[in-house]
C-alpha cells in the first residue's frame, strides 16, 4: 500500500488537508490534525502519539509539549468525527466517478483490537474474527464502499458491551457521552447505513456476515433505507418454501435441511466461479430458490410475506452445503452475478490490513471514547486519501466478467 506522492500528489493533499481543516473550524486543530494525518501516513514503525510527536518535534525538548497538544486534540478537543469522514469520503468517491469505477456494495463488518489491560474503553473477553476467538479486546464496527477493485471504511463505531454502558464509574473514566447507550452491532451498523444514504453515497447492496444477516431487525432496517442485502445466515435459520405468488409451501425448515433436499433434484446445484485467485480460480456449487424468512414469532406468514434468494454453497472439499446466504434485490440479476455479489465480501480484510499494518489504525493507545473515535476518524481519512491517489494514478482496465442469463429476483 506504500506509496510516494510526487509534487502532484503532495498540492493534492495539502488542498484535501485544508479541506477537512475547514470543517475543524479551529486553527489548532488544523494544525493538529495536519501533523497526527501526516505522522499516520509517515514511515514511523510506530504510530502512537508519542512516537509521533517524538519524530515531529523540530526540537526534542519539544516534544513533550507536542505530545500533549495531540492528546488534547483527540481526547479533550470538540470536533465532529461525522464531518471530517464525509470530506474523505468525497475525495475518494470523485476520484473513482473522474475514473468511471462504480460502487458494487456496501459492505458491513467488525475487526478486533487486542488489549492486555481492562481499562481500555469497550475492551473485555470477547469474540473476535481478528483472532478467531474470544479474547480480551475491543471491537469496532465499519461501514465500507466496495468497487470492483478496491474498498473504502467511511464509518467506524466502537462497540460498547453492557459492561461498560451500564456502568456509571467506567462511562466517566472513559468519557463516554450521556447519549451513548448500549446498542447491538446490527444497531451500530444501521445507523452507520442511514448516515451514508443522508449523505448521498451511491447506493449500493449491503453485504455482511451472519451477525447481522440472521438480525430480522437489521434486514428489515436495510430495507426501510431503500437498500438491497445480500447476507449471510446460519445454517439453524428457519424458512419457508414458496410457490408462485408468494404462497408459502409445506412446513418451515432449516436453510441447512433445504439445501440437502435440493441436493436430490434435477438441476439442484451448478458450478459458478466467482474470482480468479492468484493461483486458481475460486469456485463452489450452488442453489438458488425463494424463500420466506421465518418470523421471528414463528407464525405462518401473511398475506404480502417477505420473499428473498436463498443461496446456498457446497464447497468441493465439504461433504455437504456448508454456507447460506439471504439476498434481496429489485429487478433483475443474473444467478452468476448475485454470487459474485455476496462474495464481494473478502475485499473488506484485505482493507483492515492496510490501515492496520500501514496507517497504523490499531496503535492507538488511550484509554478514552472520544481519543478512540477521534484517533479513527485521522486513520480513515489518511486511507481515503491514499485510495483516491491510487485511482487516479491506476486507474482499472479490466473490465468484469459477463454473467449468465438473468433471474428475476424479489422485490
Amino acid at each position: 500500500m506504500k506509496q510516494a506522492f510526487d509534487a502532484e500528489g503532495e498540492r493534492r493533499l495539502a488542498g484535501y488537508l485544508g479541506r477537512i481543516g475547514d470543517v475543524l473550524r479551529n486553527k489548532k486543530r488544523r494544525a493538529s490534525f495536519a501533523i497526527y494525518a501526516m505522522g499516520l501516513l509517515g514511515d514511523g514503525e510506530r504510530k502512537s502519539v508519542e512516537p509521533i510527536a517524538a519524530r515531529a518535534a523540530p526540537d526534542p525538548e519539544e516534544t513533550d509539549a507536542l505530545h500533549q497538544r495531540l492528546c488534547h486534540f483527540l481526547v479533550d478537543s470538540d470536533w465532529g468525527d461525522q464531518a471530517a469522514r464525509r470530506v474523505a469520503a468525497e475525495e475518494v468517491l470523485a476520484a473513482w466517478k473522474e475514473r468511471g469505477i462504480p460502487v458494487e456494495a456496501w459492505i458491513i463488518d467488525d475487526t478486533g483490537f487486542p488489549k492486555k489491560g481492562k481499562h481500555s474503553v469497550g475492551v473485555q473477553r470477547q469474540y473476535t474474527g481478528t483472532l478467531g476467538k474470544v479474547a480480551n479486546c475491543q471491537i469496532g464496527v465499519s461501514l465500507n464502499l466496495a468497487t470492483p477493485f478496491d474498498q473504502l471504511p467511511v464509518d467506524f463505531d466502537l462497540y460498547l458491551p453492557r459492561s461498560w454502558t451500564d456502568d456509571e464509574e467506567r462511562r466517566k473514566e472513559a468519557l463516554i457521552p450521556e447519549e451513548v447507550q448500549f446498542k447491538t452491532k446490527p444497531d451500530l451498523a444501521l445507523e452507520q447505513l442511514r448516515r451514508a444514504v443522508a449523505a448521498g453515497h451511491p447506493k449500493a447492496p449491503v453485504l455482511a456476515d451472519t451477525a447481522y444477516g440472521n438480525n430480522s431487525k437489521f434486514r428489515k432496517g436495510v430495507r426501510a433505507l431503500g437498500l438491497d442485502y445480500g447476507l449471510a445466515v446460519e445454517s439453524s435459520t428457519m424458512v419457508w418454501r414458496t410457490e408462485a405468488k408468494r404462497r408459502v409451501k409445506g412446513e418451515r425448515l432449516s436453510v441447512r435441511d433445504l439445501a440437502l433436499q435440493l441436493a436430490y433434484t434435477p438441476r439442484g446445484y451448478r458450478r459458478v466461479t466467482w474470482r480468479d485467485a492468484t493461483s486458481k480460480k475460486l469456485a463452489a456449487r450452488f442453489a438458488v430458490r425463494p424463500v420466506i424468512p421465518c418470523r421471528d414469532d414463528k407464525r405462518r406468514p401473511g398475506p404480502k410475506p417477505e420473499v428473498v434468494w436463498l443461496v446456498c454453497e457446497w464447497p468441493y472439499d465439504d461433504v455437504q452445503p456448508t454456507k447460506f446466504y439471504f439476498v434481496h434485490v429489485q429487478g433483475r440479476m443474473t444467478k452468476k452475478r448475485m454470487i459474485r455479489l455476496i462474495k464481494e465480501r473478502w475485499r473488506i480484510e484485505r482493507g483492515y490490513e492496510d490501515l492496520k499494518g500501514e496507517i497504523g489504525f490499531d496503535h492507538y493507545e488511550g484509554r478514552r471514547f472520544p481519543g478512540w473515535h477521534h484517533h479513527v476518524t485521522v486513520a480513515l481519512c489518511c486511507y481515503a486519501f491514499v485510495t483516491a491517489e491510487r485511482a487516479r494514478r491506476f486507474p482499472p482496465t479490466a473490465g468484469r466478467q459477463a454473467g449468465a442469463a438473468p433471474h428475476a429476483l424479489a422485490a
